[in-house]
């Protein structure tokens, strides 16, 4: 499938399923401030309330956050673990195929030196992004990494996402200026067709 394909998919909303619910990936840093886990949390429960699917994987910190304020909404989700049982948590979806592990080397330049264990953490963010069939992105990222830089596992995740024309909203760009985050999630929100009229920050 050509990118241009799949980024009409993802405007779409349409998932590995076949169906019209909307995707989307909440994923962040492992140390993401509290002030920032309290608007990834209010994020995520109006996410789910719209009927957006949130893929996520399991890790601690902002994608905890994201997926515990989904479960609070009574949401659907995709949980992407490297292996059974990662992180303590309990979804089922911990196979990592090799094409995952393709999509995400090209941006790590230490990928020769590392074990299968740290490919697979990495990799699953592929499925984060492009579901479990790697056909199917996300209609956008909502995430978190320290003042908005490309760094660690989330920092690659998110040039898998540019690299696919996924459309990111970075809190840590606003870290600086946490004032101005409502009106630039609403902004962004509206951009892509994503309702936010009720959105309580």
């Amino acid at each position: 499938m050509h990118t241009d394909d799949m980024e009409r998919m993802a405007g779409a909303g349409m998932n590995d399923n076949g169906s019209s619910a909307p995707c989307y990936s909440g994923i962040g840093a492992k140390d993401t401030p509290p002030a920032m886990m309290a608007i990834i949390d209010k994020i995520g429960v109006h996410m789910a309330r719209h009927g957006y699917i949130l893929r996520s994987g399991g890790a601690e910190g902002a994608s905890t956050a994201f997926e515990q304020a989904c479960d609070r909404a009574k949401g659907k989700k995709e949980i992407y673990l490297p292996w059974q049982a990662f992180n303590k948590n309990r979804s089922m979806l911990y196979t990592v195929p090799d094409r995952a592990m393709s999509i995400v080397r090209e941006f790590n330049p230490v990928w020769s030196t590392q074990n299968e264990a740290s490919r697979k953490v990495q990799a699953r963010y592929a499925m984060v992004l492009l579901g479990r069939n790697l056909a199917h992105p996300s209609a956008c990222v909502i995430c978190y990494t320290k003042e908005g830089k490309l760094k660690g596992g989330t920092g690659q995740a998110l040039q898998v996402a540019q690299k696919h024309g996924i459309p990111v909203f970075n809190l840590g760009a606003f870290e600086s200026e946490p004032a101005s985050i409502d009106a630039k999630i609403r902004e962004f929100m509206a951009a892509h067709s994503i309702p936010c009229d009720d959105l309580v920050l």
